[in-house]
């Protein structure tokens, strides 16, 4: 009898597909991504809700650095550029560059986040806290959430780099590091409409 074909190893299984074309993890992803975006429009629409029903100060006229926001927020856009360099080179089976652009986007999501925690240091020095009004609450409950998301990409970022060292990575691993680009990009869309509608508009 002739032997039977030994079976695939696991890192050699191919993504499974549903009904939908998309991989598992992909349509995860987008389903996630959905729920998201109704909670982040939700914190959005609170702030906007509450906005200049403060009682007392600070507001954000008394507290905003639009060049310095202008900056982080050009960034963090840069950032998203670098995950496109990222999953191209993934998808060539360029490991190396893979792994610099990767790096270079946890990089600037970090230097995003140095800047997120200077501004709120600056905010309560001025006095401002989330207990402080209700300006306070509801711009440090978005930011704060809207960081916290930055964060777990850049940690996500840093896991993907790591895990390039521990196994062989190529193009048939190209999913997992979409994935990862499609979570980053929503997180920089966000802060697009966050910088909009709660900084900018302060100005207009």
């Amino acid at each position: 009898m002739s032997a039977q074909p030994a079976a695939p190893a696991a890192s050699e299984q191919p993504v499974p597909y549903r009904a939908t074309k998309l991989p598992d993890v992909k349509l995860l992803m987008w389903v996630f991504l959905a729920s998201d975006t109704m909670f982040f429009g939700s914190l959005i629409g609170t702030y906007l809700a509450y906005k200049d029903r403060s009682l007392v100060g600070p507001l954000p006229v008394d507290v905003f650095d639009i060049p310095l926001t202008t900056v982080s927020t050009f960034v963090l856009l840069m950032s998203s550029f670098l995950m496109v360099l990222s999953l191209h080179a993934i998808r060539q089976n360029d490991i190396p560059k893979f792994r610099l652009w990767t790096a270079g986007v946890a990089f600037f999501g970090s230097i995003f986040l140095g800047f997120q925690v200077y501004e709120f240091v600056h905010f309560v020095n001025a006095g401002l806290s989330i207990h402080q009004n209700l300006f306070g609450t509801t711009f440090f409950i978005l930011t704060g959430t809207h960081g916290v998301h930055v964060t777990v990409g850049v940690i996500w970022l840093v896991a993907l780099i790591m895990d390039s060292y521990l196994r062989p990575l190529g193009a048939k691993d190209s999913v997992y590091v979409e994935i990862a680009g499609l979570y980053w990009h929503f997180v920089d869309i966000v802060w697009i409409v966050i910088f909009t509608v709660v900084y900018l508009v302060e100005f207009v």
